[in-house]
């Protein structure tokens, strides 16, 4: 036997006798390690309210006070480095309608969801020009142009829309508006590619 473990040995004797009433302390656990499940209930409602969250928080269309517009006004923005000349085409209706948006019929929510949505997919499409169709709400009471008044507040919040105006008698005149997307990455370095080819 080595002298380590004699001396260890006789420690834990010494001790045995010096202490011989004393017992482990048995510990309860201060915290449940198993999570107690909530009822199917509570768990779809709290899913509902964070994907409302979400939702809410990425889209960025405000929903605070609105200017009013007249039923008659021509709704017109540019985003600054657009060129005037593309801005006039776009005024004057000269571009190709890739895409349209009738939102007549439809409740301020119902509307704001849809135009979110709609830039989206013009956006995931590489579509450049579109319309959106709004009326101008001229017998609307108590709140005329309403929707129009939005389409006038929402669209600059989107940093996809490059530029918007009232459209031309043949697309609705004043209860439509054309709008100019911005690029897609992919529609960005295709045309480099090809401007590059033509050096």
């Amino acid at each position: 036997m080595s002298d380590d473990r004699v001396k260890t040995e006789s420690f834990l004797g010494l001790m045995s006798e010096a202490m011989p009433d004393v017992r482990p302390i048995n510990i309860e656990p201060r915290v449940d390690l198993v999570k107690p499940r909530l009822p199917e209930d509570t768990l779809k409602a709290k899913r509902a309210e964070a994907v409302k969250a979400e939702v809410e928080e990425y889209n960025r269309l405000s929903g605070e006070f609105i200017e009013p517009v007249d039923p008659h006004d021509i709704l017109a923005f540019k985003r600054a480095g657009i060129q005037n000349g593309v801005y006039r085409n776009l005024r004057l209706g000269k571009y190709p309608i890739d895409a349209q948006l009738d939102l007549h019929n439809l409740t301020v929510e119902q509307a704001r969801a849809a135009v979110f949505g709609f830039i989206e997919e013009c956006c995931s499409y590489d579509i450049r020009t579109a319309l959106i169709t709004h009326g101008k709400g001229e017998g609307r009471k108590p709140q005329p142009a309403l929707l129009k008044s939005c389409i006038a507040h929402w669209l600059p919040q989107l940093i996809e829309v490059q530029a918007f105006h009232s459209a031309q008698k043949q697309h609705g005149g004043v209860g439509a508006t054309y709008l100019l997307i911005r690029k897609s990455d992919k529609q960005k370095l295709e045309n480099a590619e090809q401007h590059h080819k033509r050096r």
